[in-house]
């Protein structure tokens, strides 16, 4: 049950933090947007001036995944191109020292790290950063000009968008997989989103306009309804727990029934007897509950330290309320499949319970 649980407490908070966790504050104000087809599709980078163009919009940049190899296939994060001098306007979350944001500006080969990937790779200001384009046919020769500190998205690396373009033949260039739009305001975002996407209504290429943590959950669901496959599996956990807590009660209530003739004969009452079974259950059933809690944390605990290809699993954690509920679930399944066994060997008469035997 310890185990069980705990794949049910981790599965509880993926899907926690996936669709109810709240998106940090600075992200309520930015909007992506991407090609109404599907996010793999670029667009114009010329798309950029209209959506400036539009009441409510106080910045916009475009950006480009680039992908590629950085020494071997294994080191795996994910790396844009964008417009540097917008960056930090985007996403004012980024704590970077003056001196460093300006040397990334500068310098038209510099790029810009997260603390996280700078530990991983023990990379420091001045370090070479050569990536081997596979979605582009490009080598890109970076050099670590800055290096931010936030925890929400540690592992990022960001170039120059124009540096890629110079690279690029001719026909790939000027165009961005998304742009990313910050709002004057909260209460200016919906109205925001609505008006970029009605702008290219009539457009070869129309836009699609959602939040940032919108957009983030899209590319998961290229994987499949990610929803209906996590409580598919926590109701497939929660199905098989009960049948082999109910085989184990009913073993143990078969294997007392003599033990009950002796507490009947004792003067124990039906009541009693039953409760002593059923409270059994439950506490062993509270005992797997916070082992397998305890086991879930330390998973998502683990999951926190592994690269963050989804900015969700950064803050992955199995929270008190969550632990509650998981908890709560092995105590019910514990009482449910002790009770009809308890139930049964409660009613045994004491002569047949004392002449029983297994």
């Amino acid at each position: 049950m310890a185990i069980s649980l705990c794949l049910m407490g981790t599965l509880l908070a993926v899907y926690n933090a996936f669709f109810f966790s709240q998106a940090p504050p600075e992200q309520a104000l930015r909007l992506v947007v991407r090609n109404r087809v599907s996010p793999a599709v670029s667009m114009p980078i010329a798309y950029r001036e209209k959506i400036r163009g539009i009441a409510g919009v106080r910045e916009v940049m475009p950006f480009q995944f680039f992908g590629g190899v950085y020494k071997e296939r294994k080191n795996v994060f994910a790396r844009y191109a964008v417009e540097p001098a917008r960056v930090f306007i985007i996403r004012p979350e980024y704590k970077v020292p003056q001196e460093q944001k300006l040397a990334f500006l500068r310098d038209r080969t510099g790029c810009l790290i997260g603390a996280g990937l700078a530990r991983r790779y023990n990379l420091k200001l001045g370090d070479r950063v050569t990536l081997k384009g596979d979605i582009f046919p490009v080598t890109v020769d970076l050099t670590v000009r800055a290096i931010y500190e936030n925890p929400q998205d540690p592992e990022l690396l960001f170039f120059n968008i124009n540096y890629l373009f110079e690279l690029l033949p001719a026909y790939r260039r000027d165009r961005a997989i998304a742009f990313s739009v910050l709002a004057e305001s909260p209460e200016s975002v919906t109205r925001v989103a609505r008006a970029i996407d009605a702008t290219f209504r009539n457009a070869t290429i129309r836009t699609r306009t959602e939040a940032e943590r919108a957009f983030t959950l899209t590319f998961l669901s290229m994987l499949g309804n990610i929803k209906a496959f996590l409580i598919s599996v926590c109701a497939a956990l929660t199905f098989t727990m009960l049948l082999v807590s109910a085989n184990t009660m009913a073993m143990a209530a078969r294997e007392r029934v003599r033990e009950v003739g002796v507490l009947k004969t004792l003067g124990f009452s039906q009541q009693a007897i039953l409760g002593m079974i059923v409270g059994e259950a439950a506490v062993l059933s509270l005992a797997g509950g916070i082992i397998g809690c305890g086991f879930a944390w330390l998973m998502t605990y683990g999951v926190r330290k592994l690269p963050a290809l989804i900015v969700q699993f950064a803050s992955l954690s199995l929270e008190p309320l969550l632990a509650l509920i998981v908890i709560s679930i092995g105590i019910l399944i514990g009482i449910l499949s002790s009770a009809v066994p308890a139930w049964l060997a409660a009613r045994t008469p004491i002569l047949q319970a004392l002449k029983f035997t297994d």
